[in-house]
């Protein structure tokens, strides 16, 4: 007596199954399944970069001296001039505030990432402008699409790239960010100190936060002179050796202040030409013609006075729920053909096996299935000893429905 043979039939998953898998499917807001290098906070509502983590010692190296100067301070209010000393207190913790709130509004806003495409543009037309001579392959297809073209900017001609990423002709003044891998409007630079790329929707913020640091600086600096001298008159080696509180923070704003003051007085030359640290360091428009230049007032009023525009993507919206992949009907007619799940036939389906065919290829090949095919009509062509039966066309069986962009996939 011969031994059965302990098979599985291994096929798509029944209509009840994929029904029972979509049912207990939860949603999921953009921000869960954004591609890009972010790190989100608070249901998406506050949108930092991958090295976040900066911020720690940004933090500490603003709030350790400032806190220092406020502590020295509160001490000197009970010995002499009260008045001065606690006006002077109340200054410096309203730069600190200010610093501060101004630090976290650049580091936790949407930079003004753009969002991305699933498919590249349309080929046609877009290398009727362009001259650029290299060519992009289209990752969903064979379609060439130029690497760059040239648009209209003020009269200027602007060179604008396709992005491989994002699958996307970069807007104007956007670039992508290798850091948090996106794509952002007037990208100006990723700032590491703030953890965070600096760009159309923050860079109103950048700029106060290095102004504000600059004058923190420069404060603590001043009135830690100041008050040597009031306490200790003018006798340089006592203040030296009674009051090192003072001498280390005055020398720890005088080294700082050379960076966040150079830092803050090269970005406002940058306001005043309406340029982006990128385009500084890329193009030196201050050797060629700068076709986003307004004049001054225009250029400062646009930065200051403008109304920062909103995010083009709500990362707390819910992600669109992709098409039902309908293999339930195909489940149900190859059970049906040969045999239940569980019967005595290992079967393994692949699609693309065949020109547009639908491939079954047979692990154990039984003569009951030849049987089966020719009760069903399939053809005696199907049944020959290659193990493999091949539907052109993909012709499942007559009742099953076909939409023009079914994925079926081997679950």
């Amino acid at each position: 007596m011969g031994r059965k043979k302990s098979c599985h039939v291994h096929s798509a998953p029944s209509d009840d199954d994929i029904m029972f898998s979509h049912g207990h499917h939860k949603p999921k807001r953009i921000y869960q399944l954004w591609p890009g290098n972010n790190k989100f906070y608070c249901g998406g509502r506050l949108v930092f970069g991958p090295d976040a983590s900066s911020l720690f010692l940004t933090t500490s190296m603003i709030g350790c001296p400032a806190l220092t100067f406020c502590i020295r301070m509160a001490f000197l209010i009970g010995k002499r001039f009260p008045l001065f000393h606690s006006l002077v207190l109340i200054g410096a913790l309203l730069l600190t505030i200010l610093d501060f709130t101004f630090l976290f509004l650049t580091s936790s806003r949407d930079p003004g990432i753009i969002p991305r495409n699933k498919e590249a543009p349309e080929a046609e037309g877009l290398d009727m402008i362009t001259q650029s001579s290299d060519w992009v392959n289209n990752k969903l297809g064979n379609t060439k699409l130029p690497r760059t073209k040239d648009i209209l900017v003020n009269g200027y001609t602007v060179k604008i790239k396709f992005c491989d990423t994002c699958l996307l002709y970069r807007p104007p003044r956007a670039s992508h960010c290798s850091i948090c891998n996106n794509c952002v409007e007037r990208f100006d630079h990723h700032c590491p100190w703030v953890g965070q790329c600096i760009a159309l929707r923050n860079y109103p913020y950048f700029i106060c936060f290095i102004s504000t640091s600059t004058l923190l600086c420069l404060y603590v600096f001043v009135f830690s002179w100041i008050s040597m001298f009031e306490v200790h008159g003018k006798m340089l080696l006592m203040m030296i050796t009674d009051d090192l509180i003072f001498i280390v923070l005055i020398l720890y704003c005088f080294v700082v202040v050379w960076f966040v003051g150079g830092l803050t007085v090269f970005h406002l030359y940058l306001i005043c030409t309406n340029q982006t640290t990128y385009e500084n360091f890329r193009y030196r428009y201050d050797k060629k013609e700068n076709p986003y230049g307004k004049g001054l007032f225009k250029n400062l009023f646009e930065l200051f006075c403008a109304r920062i525009s909103p995010p083009i993507v709500n990362f707390r919206d819910w992600a669109p729920v992709e098409p039902d992949v309908e293999v339930g009907s195909i489940a149900s007619e190859l059970d049906r053909a040969f045999g239940p799940r569980g019967d005595k036939y290992d079967m393994e389906l692949e699609i693309g096996g065949c020109k547009g065919g639908l491939r079954l290829h047979t692990l154990e090949y039984d003569n009951s299935i030849e049987e089966t095919v020719k009760k069903k009509g399939l053809g005696e062509a199907t049944t020959n000893t290659t193990n493999a039966l091949c539907f052109k066309g993909i012709q499942e069986p007559g009742n099953i429905t076909r939409n023009e962009y079914v994925d079926v996939r081997s679950r």
